[in-house]
């Protein structure tokens, strides 16, 4: 998974995870990636600072500073507490994610594979959809070349 900080042509700022960056490239391209603050097409990347990690602090990793006035309190107990908020903060994009596919696209339920198969053969419009599809009929469709990803899932929506 890669995440882009992104903007739209009404200088909105957000982000948003793709499986790589054709798979960005291909969603950009069908208009599949939307603002989510006024629903414009017109998405563009954001310049972005790369997070490079040299041999030495493999394995130690720090997140880019937060801003002056966010408290961090969990960095400076301990590397359990900086991973702790780290997964905490991953799993909030994720359900932030999720909740964003969830509002703006069609919950097509087991009807997934054979809806993206139509859209992709040009025998419905592209729209942004999502459902239930086996592991056999997604590796089907990604090898049609039909660009499929899972849903996010957390722990605390399988209770």
């Amino acid at each position: 998974m890669i995440r882009y900080a992104l903007h739209c042509d009404r200088s909105h700022a957000f982000e948003s995870w793709f499986q790589s960056s054709s798979a960005y490239d291909a969603q950009v391209k069908r208009k599949l990636v939307t603002c989510p603050i006024c629903g414009s097409a017109k998405v563009e990347k954001a310049i972005m600072a790369p997070r490079i990690i040299g041999k030495k602090g493999r394995g130690r990793a720090t997140p880019p500073p937060e801003p002056a006035s966010t408290p961090a309190p969990e960095a400076a107990s301990g590397p359990t507490s900086l991973m702790m908020a780290q997964e905490r903060e991953l799993r909030a994009k994720l359900k932030e994610l999720r909740d964003h596919i969830v509002k703006h696209a069609d919950n097509v339920g087991e009807r997934f594979a054979n809806e993206a198969r139509a859209m992709h053969y040009g025998d419905k419009e592209h729209r942004p959809i999502y459902g239930e599809a086996s592991p056999d009929e997604a590796k089907s469709l990604i090898d049609e070349g039909i660009e499929v990803s899972p849903l996010p899932t957390l722990p605390e929506d399988r209770n």
